[in-house]
């Protein structure tokens, strides 16, 4: 498994610079001209400006009424609490989670149908807060997302789950399209540098996320190199919970996988095993050699699942199918 770290940083390519400083809006030397001349030295500049000038303080002073009116919506002044609750499923829970800015865990998707689904309990946003711990009857805080899939993942029977309903607000680092941002600035009044503003800061934390995912995976597989499987499945399931890209979610979920066998996990495993495939990742001769996955191929269900997916495999068997419809081969 170790011979993985070399995916990681030698043969990607270099992460880009900072971008070059964009240029300084306009709309605030305006703001600062107009504090500085006083009420009266508004008439003393050129009418374009002024117009300019008063486009910035009309759209200024609506501003600041919409946010004084905002706690009037929804009643009573304040936002709608979020509501604790607690649920118990069964395997397969049908739910995706992942990580919000707080490292928190939180509902991404819910699967129709499955276990999750059916209580009529999740919806998209909720934030997990206890889980039940590995064995037992014992609780465990959510207290990190790679703690957190780590209970899931590998939970022998029924999993409890301490919920906090958000109603919607999945806490991500979702970014703002360059439609939402024209979209206020025409609501506002007021068109200046913010979309490129916007565009640099969303391009600044996704380059931010990127460099946090390598550096989880490489600490991930040291800590593995030193046989701690534990602490380094909370840094391969970080990864996976930050949105990662296809070919860093397979290396992941290979990972995952090949921890979870050195802990004798094996369902734990084989799901990791099925993410890792489902991901694209396609080394077949290294899963069927691996020696970090041995426990995980005297499973029963190791060989039928990765037929599933070994493409070499399936066109083998449809020859030997039209072979043997034809007659080749026969004496």
């Amino acid at each position: 498994m170790a011979a993985l770290a070399h995916q990681v940083g030698a043969n990607q390519p270099p992460l880009l610079s900072s971008p070059a400083r964009l240029p300084r809006s306009s709309s605030n030397a305006r703001l600062l001209l107009v504090a500085s001349l006083g009420g009266r030295g508004v008439r003393l500049l050129p009418r374009g400006a002024r117009r300019a000038a008063a486009a910035v303080v009309r759209a200024s002073s609506e501003a600041k009424a919409e946010a004084e009116a905002k706690p009037a919506e929804g009643g009573g002044g304040e936002e709608r609490p979020y509501e604790e609750y607690e649920v118990t499923i069964e395997k397969p829970y049908g739910l995706k989670f992942s990580k919000g800015r707080d490292g928190g865990t939180y509902v991404e998707a819910i699967l129709p149908g499955a276990a999750a689904d059916k209580t009529g309990q999740f919806t998209v946003g909720d934030k997990v807060l206890a889980t039940s711990a590995v064995f037992g009857e014992d609780i465990w805080p959510a207290a990190g997302y790679g703690q957190t899939m780590y209970s899931i993942r590998q939970r022998v029977g029924p999993l409890y789950l301490k919920m906090e309903r958000r109603f919607g607000k999945l806490d991500d680092d979702g970014e703002l399209t360059e439609k939402e941002i024209i979209r206020a600035e025409r609501n506002s009044g007021v068109v200046s540098g913010r979309v490129r503003e916007i565009q640099l800061q969303n391009y600044q934390r996704k380059m931010a996320q990127k460099m946090q995912r390598e550096e989880d995976l490489r600490t991930g597989l040291r800590l593995y190199k030193d046989g701690k499987y534990e602490e380094a499945l909370e840094k391969f399931e970080s990864v996976l919970g930050s949105k990662p890209e296809s070919s860093e979610a397979s290396i992941a979920s290979y990972n995952v996988a090949c921890s979870y066998s050195k802990l004798n996990r094996i369902q734990a495993g084989l799901s990791a095993l099925e993410d890792a495939l489902k991901s694209g990742y396609e080394d077949f001769k290294r899963i069927r050699t691996d020696p970090d996955l041995e426990n995980l191929r005297k499973s029963e269900e190791f060989e039928p699942l990765l037929k599933n997916y070994d493409e070499s495999f399936i066109n083998e068997n449809a020859l030997n199918a039209i072979k043997s419809l034809f007659g080749f081969g026969k004496q």
